[in-house]
């Protein structure tokens, strides 16, 4: 589809977009920022969930800690975790506090807690209104199939007796098979994300306690999670769950799997001998730990290791990164965790910001951080690696035909590029061909491209001009002179068209800099401001 007549529309938004001194102002759309961000809080005493939570440094929007419980009959159980103090505490902070209510996999307790809906709703509503809660997470687990229909009837009830202010939302298992039997199914995820906030889908174990040694949640297992609860959920309806935990299998033992805190793992890997590969096909690291009986032996569990050989799955950096990156990908409301705490030191340092989409590192705290994410999220622009934009990079002549191509998807419509300078191998010799066709980009001259070539200020306010097409304006507006573009330079026309209207200014000295070269961060900011009238 040639969409050169819809970028006409950018007139309209001239005011928007105002290039000073190199560094583009205003604000900008589409933002990937602000995902929500919650953990669930499970091991520790008040004083260690404060602890744990300011190590995040306020990333966090929502808390869930292990304060309700059920009782034999399905009745509520406010546990002795319970304080108020620690409520209080995360107001100050300006972080919801939403207990999760358990039956901590104990399919009796849950059945009773189904059969008991009615007055057990009433019971959550009174503590959510009596000790100040933000609301509740359901995490009733270890169901079948014969519960679906009490257990979205269980949730809508709770979703009656509270205020609308107040959070309701469900823990389900993750099923990548679309499985409708057994423990997967028990959720009914479009029924239940009728009567919810959002679900918190538990993408993890994976592997569990008592199976085979494998991930604890593969990289296609969360993806294929994702791809279920999206057929029946809206994508921002859906939290994915990341664990802060690993599982553990001591080698020629038949039983194992046990689980593992993640800042214990990274103790036992520097103070044992260990051998750590990451397993492409799952996304997963995985560990061989040789534990002496002179080593310092990790607590794992209330008991020490053994001496012996342990194979050990988890999660790290990479892996995080990966899933965070799918929330992204799929556009969903954000991510949990299991739990907080458990996470290993470095976490913070990069958890939110790789869940907003800023996952180059070389773009942490730029002027054009976010106008980079945005970009890489519409596809429009790419990293030169998978970690790294090089934003201050002059920007090539390829790399500016290729993201012209992509943002206005443009078709080729007859033969490939002319110029002798672009090879049948060169990687963007279809976007060149495209924009010679389009009359957006020209060559160099002696049927070059310059496809290596740095983009210049003046070439970029010449292509913008042909892509208006300025003799649509309105009206007339006063022309911008510069004291370094004179009438008789070829790009007059254009910059001062460009620069009449608003859309690309030069210095506050009175220059242009037309040969200036544009950079990566430049072009970024640039087009994700002519981003709305492309769409």
């Amino acid at each position: 589809m040639n969409k050169l007549a819809p970028i006409k529309r950018i007139a309209a938004i001239s005011a928007a977009l105002v290039i000073v001194t190199g560094i583009v102002l205003g604000g900008y759309a589409h933002a990937k920022g602000n995902r929500f961000n919650m953990s669930y809080i499970y091991f520790g005493n008040t004083q260690a969930f404060i602890n744990s939570v300011d190590k995040t440094r306020r990333t966090l929007d929502t808390v869930s800690p292990s304060y309700l419980d059920l009782d034999d009959h399905g009745n509520l159980v406010i546990n002795n975790s319970n304080d108020e103090g620690f409520v209080e505490a995360m107001e100050e902070r300006g972080i919801r506090v939403v207990p999760f209510l358990s039956n901590h996999w104990n399919r009796a307790k849950g059945r009773a807690a189904l059969d008991n809906r009615e007055a057990l709703a009433r019971q959550v509503a009174n503590a959510v209104k009596t000790y100040g809660f933000d609301g509740v997470n359901v995490d009733i687990e270890n169901l079948t199939e014969a519960d679906r229909e009490a257990y979205v009837d269980f949730v809508r009830l709770v979703r009656e007796e509270l205020p609308e202010s107040k959070e309701v939302s469900v823990a389900v298992a993750a099923n990548p098979t679309a499985s409708n039997t057994g423990w997967q199914g028990s959720y009914d995820y479009k029924a239940l994300a009728r009567y919810s906030d959002y679900l918190m889908i538990m993408a993890y174990d994976e592997k569990g306690e008592g199976e085979v040694q494998g991930p604890v949640a593969s990289i296609s297992f969360v993806e294929n999670s994702i791809k279920y609860a999206l057929g029946h959920v809206p994508a921002e309806k859906i939290v994915l769950g990341i664990p802060f935990y690993g599982r553990y299998w001591k080698v020629g033992q038949s039983y194992g799997g046990y689980g593992m805190h993640l800042n214990k793992i990274d103790q036992l890997l520097s103070s044992c001998i260990s051998k750590v590969e990451f397993d492409e096909f799952s996304g997963s690291p995985k560990a061989t730990v040789t534990v002496r009986p002179q080593d310092v032996q990790s607590v794992v569990s209330g008991s020490k290791l053994a001496p012996g050989t342990y194979v050990i799955w988890y999660e790290n950096e990479e892996s995080i990164q990966h899933k965070l990156r799918l929330v992204q990908k799929y556009g969903l409301k954000g991510a949990g965790s299991w739990s907080l705490g458990q996470e290993t030191d470095g976490t913070w340092d990069y958890f939110e910001r790789w869940l907003n989409g800023n996952w180059f590192v070389d773009t942490y705290d730029h002027w054009a951080q976010h106008e980079i994410s945005h970009m890489e999220e519409r596809g429009w622009m790419q990293g030169v690696s998978s970690t790294h934009f090089a934003p201050d990079k002059p920007l090539t002549r390829a790399q500016s035909a290729a993201i012209l191509v992509r943002a206005l998807e443009l078709e080729e419509s007859r033969g490939a590029s002319s110029f002798t300078d672009v090879s049948g191998q060169h990687w963007a010799k279809k976007e060149i061909g495209i924009v010679e066709q389009q009359g957006i980009m020209q060559g160099k001259g002696n049927g070059k491209f310059g496809p290596e070539d740095s983009l210049t200020r003046e070439e970029m306010a010449a292509m913008l001009e042909r892509i208006i097409e300025s003799q649509d304006r309105e009206q007339e507006q006063e022309a911008v002179r510069y004291k370094d573009v004179d009438r008789d330079r070829w790009s007059y026309e254009a910059i001062v068209g460009m620069s009449s209207r608003g859309l690309f200014l030069g210095y506050k000295d009175g220059t242009f800099k037309p040969r200036e070269k544009m950079t990566r961060a430049q072009m970024a900011a640039l087009m994700s401001r002519i981003a709305p009238s492309i769409e």
